[in-house]
């Protein structure tokens, strides 16, 4: 028995290996395919409540199908115009760069701390500063514009969710308890994708806003990145910080640049660590350590936007096993226990 069974996890091994294998070869086409699962569960959720709604399903479809193409055009749009402008305005913001150093510089040489103003200004590569968010935004871009297929792919996979649900019962038609695993899968991955884009866009906005307060260049396309970056837990946070942070450091005073690291912080705290959890449930909690090598893992195989898609890809595989009898050990591996020992005490 002992020796069958090591068999079968080699072969469970070596499958999972060509299979990774595969994705990553055809990880263009993968990305474009697991985005549009994605958002076609976002906006199968809408598209349920319009049906209960008494909206004919063409009227829904179109809807949700314009919805869609809109608010893609309108993230393409202004991504693309803000890049432009960034890039045009790159070596102002260099030349702003090198005098805040220099600035620096002379205040601690007026305390009597001998430094090497030289040395420090050969050493520093300001285009590396610069070239790190530029980087960021052009990846974005790059996302952005495969979003054509993504719609396509989600328009495609929407219009079959109905018959989809049919197929489903006639596979299932002598398993109920399997069919109920399948629906509490859905059911969590849609809540799951529902409440994370809720969460995300909720950040880019509050975000926007208060940059715009503070009269910060390109707020829009601040907030645009912070929504994104959203979906990369801890280190997306920071990454997505740092051009706003770094232009308000160089174009307002230190007062203003203090204020809004600290709305930076607040805000990304109160929204990911106190709303999400409330609205997403306990439950769907992952242990920090899962979160932290899905982000190397799916980063590798999927470039960047795997980055992005590591926590809901980790999670579909999380809910999916939470949702099977035989599984549901691999489901408690992956889980955030803490969070279900504060939820007992509570409750106790």
């Amino acid at each position: 028995m002992d020796a069958i069974n090591l068999k079968n996890y080699f072969f469970y091994f070596a499958s999972f290996v060509v299979i990774i294998a595969g994705i990553k070869m055809s990880s263009e086409v993968v990305v474009i395919l697991f985005l549009a699962i994605f958002i076609s569960s976002i906006f199968s959720s809408l598209l349920k409540i319009l049906q209960k709604k008494h909206i004919p399903k063409v009227l829904s479809y179109i809807f949700i199908l314009f919805l869609v193409i809109l608010v893609s055009l309108m993230l393409a749009y202004v991504v693309n115009i803000s890049l432009k402008d960034f890039i045009t305005n790159l070596p102002v913001y260099e030349e702003k760069f090198k005098n805040l150093i220099l600035n620096s510089i002379h205040f601690i040489q007026a305390y009597g701390v001998e430094i090497d103003k030289a040395k420090i200004m050969e050493s520093l590569n300001f285009g590396s500063f610069f070239g790190f968010t530029t980087n960021i935004i052009g990846s974005i871009s790059t996302f952005l514009s495969k979003f054509l297929l993504v719609v396509i792919g989600v328009a495609f996979i929407l219009a079959e969710s109905k018959s989809f649900q049919t197929k489903l019962r006639v596979i299932f038609r002598n398993n109920a308890r399997k069919l109920e695993h399948f629906n509490l899968f859905s059911y969590n991955i849609q809540r799951y994708f529902v409440v994370k884009s809720f969460t995300s866009f909720l950040t880019g906005f509050i975000i926007a806003i208060m940059l715009s307060y503070f009269g910060v260049d390109y707020p829009i396309l601040w907030g645009v990145i912070a929504m994104l970056f959203n979906f990369v837990p801890v280190v997306g946070s920071i990454i997505a910080s740092f051009p706003a942070i770094l232009l308000a450091i160089m174009n307002l005073d230190v007062n203003a640049t203090i204020w809004i690291t600290i709305f930076y912080v607040v805000i990304n705290i109160s929204i990911s660590n106190i709303l999400e959890p409330k609205l997403m449930g306990k439950e769907l909690g992952l242990s920090p350590l899962v979160i932290f090598f899905s982000l190397i893992f799916w980063g590798y195989i999927l470039g960047i936007v795997g980055m992005f898609l590591a926590v809901p890809i980790t999670m579909t595989l999380k809910i999916a096993f939470d949702s099977n009898l035989g599984t549901h050990w691999l489901g408690i591996l992956m889980s955030d226990l803490s969070r279900k020992r504060e939820k007992n005490n509570k409750e106790a």
